[in-house]
């Protein structure tokens, strides 16, 4: 005897593409946390920039304990 039952179809589980829709979307969250914090951090920077001091300028004060 030779069973002829097909197996029957899965039926797709909805909480999975639930569950990997919300992963998806907080991630992007995340993301754009990060991404908008990192660019105002940099636009903080920019504007509030102070000038350097050129490069063959040294301290007026020499460290303690320096090499003499």
């Amino acid at each position: 005897m030779s069973d002829d039952r097909k197996p029957r179809p899965q039926k797709k589980n909805p909480t999975r593409a639930i569950t990997i829709f919300i992963v998806v979307v907080v991630l992007a969250v995340i993301g754009t946390l990060f991404f908008n914090a990192i660019r105002e951090k940099h636009e903080f920077e920019r504007e509030n920039a102070q000038p350097t001091p050129a490069s063959g300028v040294s301290p007026a004060v020499p460290a303690i304990g320096a090499s003499q």
